[in-house]
């Protein structure tokens, strides 16, 4: 998945059934749900000293903010086919990075929007420097990037696979 400069989402279409079936529960179910926790809070009394209800409406605005996230992202999603595995980095993939041409120091991860995110591989987006600096790159190929303090870092690409999720 990688977003463009006209806020178009590429997304495969099992990340986009993912990410629909996530909004349709938080829009059916999970906001049933918080309604009447919120309703359960409010009849304990007093409002301004009930931490119930305070929990309640901080969960409900942090619900209504994924939704507003996932409505604007599947609005401006473009539904594509699976990534070639034609060693080529690009959003989707899993990239392994050697450092400095040091073949020992290296870093794996996936190229991809948070939405991918997972605890099982870092995720890197296609927007931050190592993203952008490796993004186009075929393997054993050698790629450049800025790093924070300004200097420039040089990468080896070892391999890209697409993300299996």
């Amino acid at each position: 998945m990688t977003q463009t400069s006209e806020n178009v989402t590429w997304l495969t279409q099992e990340a986009y059934n993912k990410l629909k079936v996530e909004l349709e529960y938080l829009t059916g179910p999970a906001r049933t749900e918080i309604s009447a926790k919120i309703a359960a809070a409010r009849e304990e009394g007093d409002l301004r000293e009930n931490g119930g209800y305070h929990a309640a409406k901080e969960e409900q605005g942090k619900q209504e903010l994924r939704v507003r996230q996932l409505t604007q992202l599947l609005e401006n999603a473009k539904v594509g086919e699976a990534l070639a595995a034609d060693g080529t980095v690009g959003p989707g993939m899993v990239v392994t990075i050697a450092f400095d041409g040091d073949e020992d120091d290296t870093l794996t991860f996936l190229l991809a929007s948070r939405e991918y995110a997972s605890s099982a591989i870092e995720t890197y987006s296609p927007q931050s420097p190592l993203g952008t600096g490796v993004n186009g790159h075929k393997v054993g190929e050698e790629a450049e990037y800025e790093l924070p303090n300004g200097k420039k870092a040089s990468v080896k690409i070892l391999k890209a696979e697409p993300y299996k999720g």
